[in-house]
Order: C-alpha cells, then structure tokens, then sequence
C-alpha cells in the first residue's frame, strides 16, 4: 500500500480527532481564558484559589488518591496471582474484569446507589438478620467505594499486562540465588512492574479525581468535588467561562499523568492490553 492510499485511510481519524478532541479543547482554553465579553482574563483560572473551590479540589485529591491506593493494594496481589496461574490475555478470568468495563457506567453506579442507600439492598439484609443498618450512603466512604468498583479494572489490567511479560527465568535465578518470596517481589517484580503500576495509577487517579456522577449519585447534595463544581458551571450556573477555567487547571493533572506514563512506561507495556 502506498503512502497516498495510507493517508487517505487516516482521513476519517483525523476528522474524527478534529471533531471531538481539537475542536472542544480549543473552546474550553477560548472561553476559560477570556470573559463574558470575550476579553482575555485569568480570573476564571485563578478562581481555583477561592475558598469553595479550593476545598472542592481538595478533598477530590484525598478521595482519589486513597481510591487509587485502594485499587492499588488490592490490584497487584490479584495480578500476581494470575501471573502466577500462568492465565493468558485472552483467558475467562481477565474476561471477567473487562465484562463490567462494558456496562453503562452510570448503571453501575445507580446500582450501588440501591445497594447502599438507607432502605438498600444491604440494609434490607442486615434487618432481616437484625444486625446494625450501614449509613454509608452520602459520605465521602461511598465515592470511594464507587470509585475503587468502577476503575479497579483500569489498574489491574496494566499491572497484569506488565507481570505476564517477566520472564520465569528471570524469576527462577533469583530463588537460584537464595532469594526468598519478598526478596524476589520487593528486588525483582515490583522494579520490573513499574510501567504497569505507574500506567494504572494514572489510569484510576485521573478519572477518579475528574468524575462527578459517582460523588452525585453516592455522595448526594452534601459533597462537592471539583467535578461536580465544574459540571454546575455548565450546566446551571451557564457560567462557561468559569467552568473551562477550572478545567484548564485540571488539565494540569493530566499533563503531569502524560509525563509519567512517558517517563516510565516509554515503551506502553502497561497500556498495551
């Protein structure tokens, strides 16, 4: 195939990335950096040090971070575990992980929602048992929660990804050497499955700090993450150019997400599934 017919293929993805990537980015950093006028202004980037807002970055950074640690600590020993079962990419069991990544995301969520709320599902159990009810509902304990079901899969995947790839050679000369089980983990798989961990960390964090649906569904009116901030500006408060502001600054995290993937996992073994 010759270079003209390759490009030619290429056309309709670069309408499409013109379209739905391009296009919206420039008008979030057109509307974020001008006012109601048009006029050019930093004050709706600024507007991120206020009070209301300041909190409201500040407690999505706790929740995503703790969420990420969550998905983290219970992702790697469950891919140690399939890479210890010698279970391929295309086996049942990774499809079992990926199986919910294909359902609505927002029925996900509803459906811990039912789950959790006072008169859930879980509750419902609990009385029948006549065991204390959980009111967990509407805390920062429920984002959490959601956030860890809805993006564990972006974390173990990569990790899994990484680990299959070490060869047991590798393995069988450090326990030829004396090296134990935490020796060979600590010295030999967690260096080697850095581009995995960083790849998934990444993966959860960012849109763990950026949703809005899970802390309005599970956290209710109470708690506002900066997501749900932003969300308000363009929906209700038809303040476009405040909301494209406070996304700019989000996009400092994202950047800073592409520069350890680059730096870490330069050649994508933690994103290539």
């Amino acid at each position: 195939m010759n270079r003209k017919k390759k490009e030619l293929l290429a056309f309709p993805y670069i309408i499409w990335m013109a379209g739905f990537t391009i296009i919206p980015l420039l008008m979030i950093f057109y509307y974020g950096l001008t006012d109601r006028s048009g006029s050019f202004t930093l004050e709706n980037i600024m507007a991120i040090a206020s009070p209301e807002h300041a909190k409201a970055l500040a407690l999505s950074l706790v929740l995503a971070a703790v969420s990420t640690l969550i998905c983290l600590i219970l992702a790697y020993p469950l891919a140690l575990i399939l890479r210890s079962r010698h279970i391929g990419q295309g086996s049942f069991i990774v499809f079992v992980f990926i199986l919910p990544m294909w359902m609505n995301f927002l029925l996900r969520t509803m459906a811990w929602q039912t789950l959790l709320e006072k008169n859930g599902v879980i509750n419902s159990i609990l009385s029948f048992f006549h065991l204390p009810q959980l009111s967990i509902i509407n805390t920062p304990a429920a984002i959490i929660l959601g956030m860890v079901y809805n993006f564990l899969p972006f974390m173990v995947l990569p990790v899994y990804n990484v680990l299959a790839k070490i060869d047991d050679s590798i393995i069988n000369a450090a326990r030829d050497l004396g090296a134990d089980g935490v020796q060979t983990l600590v010295r030999i798989l967690l260096p080697l499955s850095v581009p995995g961990i960083i790849s998934g960390i990444t993966m959860v964090f960012v849109p763990a700090l950026t949703t809005f649906v899970i802390s309005n569904l599970l956290g209710g009116s109470k708690i506002l993450l900066i997501g749900n901030v932003i969300e308000q500006e363009f929906t209700k408060g038809s303040n476009w150019n405040l909301g494209a502001g406070l996304s700019i600054v989000l996009m400092v995290f994202i950047l800073i997400s592409m520069t350890l993937i680059a730096k870490y996992d330069k050649n994508g073994e933690g994103t290539a599934f």
